[in-house]
This record gives C-alpha cells, structure tokens and sequence, in this order.
C-alpha cells in the first residue's frame, strides 16, 4: 500500500518547540480561523457554544447578549474551554488549538474594554443589517485570556517535531512560556 504521507506511520515524536516557533504557530492559527468552540458549565451541565471570535494575542475576545447562556454561565463559573480548529481534509492537515482560562464578562466604560473592542470587526455584521455604520454596537464582550493552551499540528510530526504542544502563562499579564 503507497503511503501519502509516511511521517504520519509510527510513534509520534516527542520533541518540543520552542517558545517563539510555539507561539508563532498558535497565533497563526487564531488569525486565520474565526469560529471557536466556548465550553461554559452552567446549572443543567456543560454548554458547548459556536462563537465567531477575535483575538489579541493570546486572548479571545468575543460579543454576545449580555442574557445568553453562555453569559450566564460564565457569571456563575468564569472557567471555560475554547476549542479552535482549522478545517480538516486528513490527518497531515489535523491543526487546533484548545485554550483555557477564566472568561471576563466586560460592559462599555469597564477598564480594557477600549482596548479589546478595538479587536471586534463589528461592521460587516451592521452592514448585512443595514444597520447604520456611524452607530455601533453596545453590548458586553467576553474575553479570555488563555491561562493555558494545548496546541495540536499533526504537520510538526515531518520535522520531528510531537504533534502536540503545550503553552502556559505562567505570569498572568505577561508574556506567557512554554510547559515543559
């Protein structure tokens, strides 16, 4: 039988990435997709949630109504998971990306809330509204910054490279480092 792609046949391997390759790739994956998966816990039990998403950095940021379930579970358990996946055609293509970290729900006139609004491309959405470009949105937004992130590229494997990664923030609102 031929063989697509041979790297992909035996053990993974184990090595590491360094931490600028890491975060090269993690970012490069955040940027190019915008849909993510938001697993929130609430009171009938996990909720998974597709979100369109933005991000800075190695934050997520995200709008929603302030009265959804998932904003309402996260005012109970700000603890979520977000799940980020590039779209697959076989395992060599397999990339993703699972954050974790503690949501914060930030209203206009919070602190930062400036700051990540400025990432939320709002304005394709009021122009498929027709709504008026010269009033935007208000609303809450949803931002999490990844405590940690399991990264996967089945790629890494043909540079002998584990096929999954690990980061940590290991100091939160700093620049963050790689779990050995």
């Amino acid at each position: 039988m031929v063989l697509t792609n041979p790297w992909l046949a035996g053990p993974s391997p184990t090595k590491r990435l360094d931490r600028e390759r890491l975060e090269e790739r993690i970012v490069n994956l955040l940027s190019s997709q915008n849909m993510c998966v938001l697993a929130t816990a609430g009171p009938d039990g996990p909720l998974a949630t597709p979100v369109r998403y933005f991000h800075l950095d190695f934050t997520v940021v995200f709008t929603a109504v302030g009265t959804s379930p998932k904003m309402r579970n996260i005012r109970a358990d700000p603890r979520v998971s977000i799940g980020v996946f590039a779209p697959l055609v076989g395992q060599a293509s397999s990339r993703g990306a699972q954050l974790f970290g503690a949501a914060r729900i930030l209203e206009p006139g919070d602190a930062d809330f400036d700051r990540y609004w400025s990432v939320v491309r709002w304005q394709s959405d009021h122009v498929e509204r027709s709504r008026s470009l010269d009033e935007p949105p208000v609303g809450p937004l949803g931002v999490v910054p990844a405590e940690r992130i399991v990264y996967t590229e089945h790629w890494l494997r043909r540079e002998g490279y584990a096929p999954r990664q690990f980061w940590r923030n290991t100091r939160p609102g700093s620049h963050a480092m790689q779990e050995d």
